[in-house]
Order: structure tokens, then C-alpha cells, then sequence
């Protein structure tokens, strides 16, 4: 008989060191994105949007070599760090620099706007009309996950600013000292929820699974064997597409029915959460005929909520 492990059981076996905390490196980050967007993009089914929010995440790689915010209050950081807390939560007012990194977003994204859908190229100049209360306010709402018909529309955009800042912000924390949050399913950094879980290659970090945010792109550790979104160690599953491999799988979970993607690096050492995950949405269009929901979506697509009648 095989013994079956309990929870804190299952974090002792890894007694490896790694880094539990891996913060982002803003610029490379973003680079990377674009470049694997544009290698997706052939032969997709939305090849037209990938490359929209490669242009997009290239345009986020240019600003975040330049891009300047505040840096966290030394006390309030020191608080949060004491208590286990993020230090850079979501419900904080954006830094004031996601307006101006949104501007020069805008004014990189609609530069090229001959070869953009006329429906995207509206909603940037839409944006770019707003004045600055109404953009936090948008940005508020979008972060609260409180948006309308109308703010839906624009998130790419503005979600692509506020990351910039929030990856900007996240990068310049310690590691070391930033622990695992009170709730290990959020981000230690911003208190967002997982974007996907990676599993990566390459030196320390090789062979580990980390759950990946979609704000600040913070990564943190979680033992393959657990539910991202509820913990639970039992009725963890992986279900896929025939033919498309095992670079991304939607992990399911039986006890709170939900799902999150798995990208794995090993399958496709290219492979990036994001973009793997935009380029996947074949999977979820599968997954919403079972009875399993997505867990948390991804900030640079906005999806309708399901209408009971549809």
C-alpha cells in the first residue's frame, strides 16, 4: 500500500534549494512575450490578435527600459514584508506613472495603426481621450475585475500599462525577503491571482512548478501535486487537445472545479505563460463545454461573461 502524503508533508520533500521567489526582469520579460507571440501567431485561429499584443508587448519592452515609478513607502513596505502581506497590492491607487506609460503605449501602438483592425485602433483613440480621473478610475475597475461592456474593451490596453508599472515596482523588491503570501494562491508581490503555472528549465529553478502573475509577473513555488486556485491534493488533473502536445494543459481540479494552464518549458523550452496561454484559447473554448471554470483570466484578453440564455 502506498501511504498517502498530507499537505505539510509534501512541502518537506523538497529540501532542494531554489529560489522560491523569482521577481521580474521587466525588459527582457516583455521582449521575450512579443517575440513568442509573433512565433504562435502563424496558423492560429486569432493570429490577427497575437500579433496585436506583440506589437503591444514590444511596445512594453521599449517603455520599461526608461520607465520611471515610486518607489514603495519604507514603512509600509516594511509592515508588509513583516506580515507576510504583498507589499505592492492591487487595491493600491496605480502609481502615478501608469498614466504616461499608457501614453506612450498608445502613441507606439497606433504609430503602426494602418496595419491594426479599425476596431482596435477606435479603442486606443478612445483611451487616449479620457482625461486623467477617468482613466483611474477605469484602471480601478479593471483591477477590481468591476469593468463594463465599455471598460472590457480597452483592458488589453490599459492592463498592458498598469503591468508595466507593477513589473517595474516588483522587480526592485528583495526576493529574499519577500515570503510566500498568507494565501499561497495569490502573488507574494501584488496579491493578484496566478495568470498559469509553469513548469521551467534551466539552472536552480529547473524542474519546479511556479505559478505565474499576470500583473506583476512575479513567480512563486507550488509542488506540482496541488490545486492552484484551492490547494487541494486530490483529483488533480491534466486535459489537453489531441494533437496540439503537452506545452500548455488545463490542470483540473474535482474538489472546486476549476481550471488553470499549465505551460511546460520542457515540452517547449520557449514557451511563456502569457502569450502560451492567449495562444491556447482553443483549449478554453473545449473547457467551457465541461463543467470545470477557469480560475482567472488573462489581463490582455476580454472575454463577455456567459449570459444564462446564451
Amino acid at each position: 500500500m502506498q501511504r498517502i502524503l498530507q499537505p505539510g508533508e509534501i512541502e518537506a520533500l523538497d529540501a532542494i534549494d531554489f529560489p522560491r521567489i523569482r521577481l521580474p526582469r521587466p525588459t527582457e520579460l516583455f521582449a521575450e512575450r512579443a517575440a513568442r507571440l509573433r512565433q504562435l501567431a502563424p496558423g492560429n485561429p486569432i493570429a490577427d490578435y497575437l500579433l496585436f499584443i506583440a506589437r503591444v508587448c514590444e511596445a512594453q519592452a521599449g517603455i520599461a527600459a526608461t520607465l520611471q515609478t515610486t518607489a514603495p513607502d519604507a514603512a509600509v513596505l516594511e509592515r508588509a514584508l513583516e506580515h507576510g502581506m504583498p507589499p505592492l497590492p492591487l487595491q493600491d491607487r496605480p502609481d502615478p506613472a501608469w498614466q504616461a506609460a499608457l501614453a506612450q503605449l498608445l502613441e507606439r501602438v497606433l504609430a503602426g495603426a494602418a496595419d491594426l483592425p479599425a476596431v482596435l485602433v477606435a479603442h486606443a483613440r478612445r483611451l487616449r481621450a479620457l482625461d486623467a480621473a477617468a482613466l483611474d478610475q477605469l484602471a480601478a475597475d479593471l483591477l477590481n475585475e468591476d469593468g463594463d461592456a465599455d471598460a472590457l474593451a480597452v483592458q488589453p490596453l490599459v492592463m498592458a500599462a498598469l503591468q508595466l508599472v507593477w513589473a517595474d515596482r516588483a522587480s526592485r523588491l528583495d526576493a529574499a525577503r519577500l515570503a510566500p503570501a498568507a494565501e499561497p494562491t495569490v502573488c507574494p508581490a501584488c496579491g493578484s491571482p496566478p495568470l498559469a503555472s509553469v513548469l521551467r528549465i534551466g539552472g536552480s529553478a529547473e524542474g519546479h512548478r511556479y505559478l505565474h502573475c499576470g500583473l506583476c509577473a512575479t513567480e512563486w513555488h507550488m509542488v506540482r501535486v496541488k490545486c492552484s486556485h484551492c490547494e487541494s491534493t486530490r483529483g488533480v488533473r491534466y486535459l489537453g487537445v489531441d494533437g496540439d502536445g503537452k506545452t500548455v494543459l488545463a490542470e483540473t481540479c474535482d474538489s472546486c472545479r476549476s481550471y488553470r494552464k499549465q505551460v511546460d518549458q520542457h515540452a517547449d523550452p520557449l514557451a511563456e505563460a502569457l502569450a502560451d496561454d492567449l495562444a491556447t484559447l482553443r483549449l478554453d473554448l473545449l473547457m467551457a463545454e465541461t463543467n470545470f471554470e477557469r480560475a482567472s483570466g488573462n489581463p490582455l484578453l476580454a472575454l463577455p461573461e456567459p449570459t444564462d440564455d446564451a
